[in-house]
């Protein structure tokens, strides 16, 4: 595995390996990987010829008020991790590299991004936006892997690649959880042992929403309450936002059609968790019947 500090030297090695036709994965991080880096990682080793991971603390998609001093940089435990998984290009660019001295572009983010964490985070999705398009631009992947976790950004992503013509393809690697269902993430760590005890509310919260679709209940509201009245089981989480929204749009649906997602986000002590659960709902006779005449 090669370590690449620099733009110039990142595009020189994919322009070299694209003349000869091999096809370029990429994972992009912010380091402190984990086993759901892991899988991405694998997914992605599966799809190509040759794979980047970039690790990189991206500052501008943090507040000021938030934790970038003191998120976590084991770096050498992240390299040891890519080269176990037979990584060839581990991107380590610095704050200078990426947003060098005059820097003033910044990439507008559309509507799905203005809701939930977009409201929450105001600064967030601009710069994973500026970021991530900057990263493609350097890489010159074929394809790229981001995970469900992060499901506001995955959608973000996917629609920056068709607005602006990117031409990555993207793939979006289920959630990997816990043996509890937690929601595997950086920040996990964070976490005391007995806020990590009640961190699950959360995804038990979902699981509600989930299992209320597949009982045939539909209205939106309907649904938001009951995952509401899961997490109120737990009082020492906060809710930031449970939501039942269009896959594709973010949108917030006052009744469930056909598939839906639920987005929730609540912060245990001083730690922030997100979460989601994509949820079909289950055809009815009627429905089915409606297809075959269709």
């Amino acid at each position: 595995m090669k370590i690449l500090r620099t733009p110039t030297a990142m595009t020189a090695w994919s322009r070299r390996l694209r003349r000869e036709g091999v096809t370029i994965g990429f994972v992009p991080t912010m380091g402190a990987l984990h086993d759901g880096h892991r899988a991405l990682i694998r997914a992605a080793r599966l799809q190509c010829d040759a794979l980047v991971v970039s690790i990189f603390v991206n500052p501008a998609q943090f507040a000021p008020t938030e934790d970038l001093a003191k998120y976590p940089r084991p770096i050498a435990k992240d390299r040891a991790l890519c080269r176990t998984e037979g990584v060839d290009i581990c991107f380590e660019p610095g704050g200078a590299a990426i947003y060098p001295e005059g820097f003033e572009t910044v990439v507008t983010v559309p509507g799905i991004a203005q809701r939930w964490e977009g409201e929450i985070r105001p600064h967030h999705f601009a710069g994973v936006a500026t970021v991530v398009t900057k990263l493609f631009g350097m890489v010159r992947p074929d394809m790229a892997v981001f995970g469900q976790k992060d499901f506001q950004q995955a959608a973000l992503v996917r629609r920056m690649i068709d607005d602006l013509n990117l031409g990555v393809a993207l793939i979006v690697y289920p959630t990997v959880r816990e043996h509890d269902g937690l929601a595997m993430s950086s920040r996990n760590i964070y976490l005391s042992e007995a806020e990590r005890a009640r961190a699950p509310i959360l995804y038990k919260s979902l699981q509600a929403g989930a299992a209320a679709i597949k009982d045939g209940i539909t209205a939106g509201r309907k649904i938001q309450s009951m995952m509401t009245q899961v997490l109120r089981q737990e009082s020492a989480a906060t809710v930031d936002y449970l939501a039942v929204c269009d896959p594709d749009s973010l949108a917030p649906l006052t009744s469930v059609h056909d598939r839906a997602v639920l987005l929730g986000a609540i912060r245990i002590g001083t730690v922030r968790l997100i979460d989601n659960v994509v949820v079909r709902r289950p055809a009815t006779r009627g429905r089915q019947k409606r297809g075959c005449q269709e």
